[in-house]
């Protein structure tokens, strides 16, 4: 074709990458993506793309070209990116408090170097509790959401109660969307924590991973006795207590049980939960100095990932319902225009914006990690302190506008001409912590070579759209039922 028969339309900005198979992955800045042949690709780029390809208009209607309407174009991709970015509208919703760094576990991949049972002096005090609690309503936000963190938070348990109720004593005038969140090894609950927490609507959040030997392989109690075996019996008095669905669990992958997740997947089944976050080993703390026993290489992960998700696909195939938590925020970023919530898959950084931790003794981090690498004395990302600074000074000081300047990833060094960019984020205190650096080396980070090969598996996934597997991940997308799922495509088909 000659360049007197080029078709007029214009290309609108996008990213691409060749995935196995030879077909093209293209994504513009709102996420919206599309598979194309080499030979398509090729025509588009030299305008000899013409309408009576189908993919033209598959093309123009996911905005990565445009003909006559350049200027709507361009306003439904801004528009969608507005909802991608969402979440920068109402500030800080998450707010962790560390009511105490004691704990009575000593796990050796403890990310937070806990204190031992003794050291009260690592306890919250009322004074820091309530001014922290009234700098949290000094947020714009209409969701509060507080969780309790630690050590173990329910050795402070006066403290806890203490919050709750002067929480919802504030929220009477403040009218929030206001939630309260126990992050508990469960080993130390009572009835009377169960009538509480009950009350007020509390959830917990859990660890476990895996069977009793994986489990108390490395969660491991000062006291000697067995931490599962604890956790067991009051898992069961807590769902006797409020309900069968009370409590969910976290997961802590080491190099003991990244082999064995179809075992820890089926425990987990067994014990009556409903999914499971493949959480990696993160690099602070106790991990840190453990990491040659139990660290692995991203490309180990992924390489474990890849099964077990496919693992978990045929549980649900099967009539069990089990999602993967991961995949499933992803998935809600590739297939929708809205923010998930979740800090790490945020641009600019969800550190400060979206989350904040606030310590025993008063100190404001951005992060659990910011707050973690402070116990190591690195107090890089101290934000200030409750009792010595207003909110202002914490929220809008130099170092939240440093963590916004240097975590926008449409900009960042590697990131900037990703096709991943629109569904990935930034974690600017893991690039601190492996190169001393906000913005890091992005390729050979291990945040993001982890998310590069997951987001280029799940899109061979998408693009060979196995029906089975579609509505597996869309039953996750949308929390209903599979046979719901499947009525709906049905009924799709038939049309």
């Amino acid at each position: 074709m000659n360049d007197m028969m080029k078709s007029e339309y214009s290309i609108l900005p996008f990213n691409f990458r060749r995935l196995p198979g030879q077909r093209l992955l293209l994504v513009n800045p709102s996420g919206e993506f599309i598979f194309v042949s080499s030979d398509n690709f090729n025509d588009l780029l030299n305008h000899n793309l013409t309408p009576q390809n189908p993919v033209y208009f598959e093309l123009k209607g996911k905005h990565f070209l445009a003909d006559t309407d350049f200027d709507f174009a361009q306003e439904m991709v801004a528009t969608q990116l507005r909802s991608r970015k969402s979440f920068l509208r109402h500030f800080s919703s998450l707010h962790m408090i560390v009511v105490t760094a004691r704990c009575n576990f000593i796990c050796d991949y403890c990310h937070a170097s806990s204190a031992a049972l003794e050291q009260q002096r690592a306890d919250m005090t009322w004074s820091v509790a309530k001014k922290t609690v009234d700098l949290i309503f000094s947020s714009p936000s209409p969701i509060l959401k507080i969780e309790f963190q630690g050590g173990e938070p329910l050795l402070n348990w006066p403290i806890i109660r203490e919050i709750v109720q002067y929480g919802e004593f504030l929220n009477r005038f403040a009218k929030r969307q206001m939630e309260f969140v126990i992050c508990t090894n469960l080993t130390l609950l009572t009835d009377e924590m169960i009538s509480f927490i009950k009350e007020h609507k509390i959830m917990i959040s859990t660890s476990l991973d895996g069977p009793k030997p994986i489990q108390d392989g490395h969660r491991k109690t000062r006291e000697g006795y067995s931490g599962y075996d604890a956790f067991r019996k009051n898992l069961q008095r807590l769902r006797d207590g409020i309900g069968p669905e009370s409590g969910s669990a976290l997961l802590t992958i080491t190099r003991t049980n990244l082999n064995k997740l179809p075992e820890v997947i089926d425990h987990y089944v067994e014990l009556g939960f409903d999914g499971i976050f493949l959480r990696a080993l993160n690099p602070y703390g106790f991990a840190r100095q453990n990491i040659a026993q139990l660290g692995y290489s991203m490309e180990e992960f992924v390489a474990a990932y890849k099964p077990i998700l496919r693992y978990l696909i045929d549980l649900n195939i099967q009539g069990i319902p089990f999602a993967e938590y991961y995949t499933t925020l992803l998935l809600q970023r590739i297939f929708t225009a809205f923010s998930t919530g979740f800090v790490d898959l945020q641009s600019p950084s969800g550190a400060a914006i979206s989350g904040v931790i606030y310590d025993y003794n008063g100190e404001v981090y951005p992060t659990d990690e910011a707050r973690m690498l402070a116990r190591t004395g690195d107090k890089r990302f101290r934000m200030g302190h409750v009792l010595k600074n207003s909110y202002e000074e914490i929220f809008a000081g130099p170092l939240v506008k440093e963590l916004v300047k240097k975590s926008c990833i449409e900009v960042l060094p590697g990131c900037a001409s990703c096709v991943f960019q629109a569904y990935c984020g930034v974690d600017p205190v893991r690039n601190y912590v492996e190169t001393k650096d906000i913005v890091g080396h992005r390729p050979g980070s291990d945040f993001c070579k982890k998310n590069t090969l997951i987001l280029e598996y799940l899109f061979q996934l998408i693009d060979e759209n196995d029906p089975d597997v579609m509505d597996v991940f869309w039953s996750w997308i949308t929390r209903r039922p599979l046979e719901e799922i499947r009525h709906d495509s049905s009924d799709r088909n038939r049309s």
